[in-house]
């Protein structure tokens, strides 16, 4: 949920850190594109803590936007181009992702993974907002999120996670994360957070209300979560 005991002031200026388990044809694909693309699980994160009303994103003008059969056609002859998207666009059937512009993500779910303890899934509402206590956390456990996701119809580019969470109306945390750039497949893409600390102590114990976003470049909005958690001496 964004805790961690580490203070995260100056943490946009930090370089960013790489995930573990990157296989050499994802880093040459990185190399060669300036941007980290994988198939099953993302390059990099950064955690800010600007408030979101003042967390104005760079406008990068990406040009006119293409399907994916475009995109193909697009640069044919340049080879190093024509690796690239292919290697992007993987296995992709071309004629089943239809001719859409807009590429489409949803959220299937979100899991907390903690060591020595089985894992906490959590299926997304069709209405983007849980009733109630959406989970209980143990106070100054490790723990991590994982996101399971589905991309179709066309590229998804900059996918990105927004996190903030607020304590008797005060915020107390945010972050931000960069999930990276996907292609449409029938397969979920999963994306795990990097490992964290829940506060302890009588004054982090207690409700919690917290509010996540999943944009891309473009600032789409394919989900917003409100919801709320405790934070216990246990696990619930």
């Amino acid at each position: 949920m964004g805790f961690d005991d580490k203070d995260k002031e100056g943490a946009a200026d930090a370089p960013e850190t790489q995930h573990a388990g990157k296989t050499a044809h994802e880093e040459e694909s990185g190399d060669e594109r300036g941007t980290s693309l994988s198939r099953h699980m993302s390059e990099g994160s950064a955690a800010v803590t600007e408030d979101e009303e003042e967390d104005v994103e760079r406008k990068i003008d990406l040009g006119p936007q293409c399907t994916l059969k475009e995109q193909l056609e697009k640069d044919k002859d340049d080879e190093s181009l024509r690796r690239w998207k292919e290697q992007l666009l993987g296995s992709v059937d071309i004629n089943a992702v239809g001719e859409s512009l807009e590429p489409e993500v949803k959220i299937l779910s979100l899991a907390i993974k903690t060591a020595g303890r089985e894992d906490i899934v959590l299926p997304i509402p069709e209405s983007g907002n849980p009733e109630g206590l959406w989970f209980t956390l143990k106070e100054g456990s490790r723990y991590s999120l994982m996101f399971t996701f589905q991309v179709s119809h066309n590229i998804v580019s900059g996918l990105k996670y927004t996190n903030t969470v607020w304590k008797t109306g005060l915020k107390v945390d945010s972050t931000k994360e960069m999930i990276g750039t996907f292609s449409p497949q029938a397969e979920p893409y999963t994306h795990e957070m990097p490992e964290e600390t829940t506060p302890s102590g009588l004054f982090a114990r207690g409700t919690y209300s917290a509010r996540s976003k999943f944009v891309d470049d473009d600032n789409k909005l394919y989900l917003e979560i409100n919801y709320t958690f405790d934070i216990k001496k246990d696990w619930a």
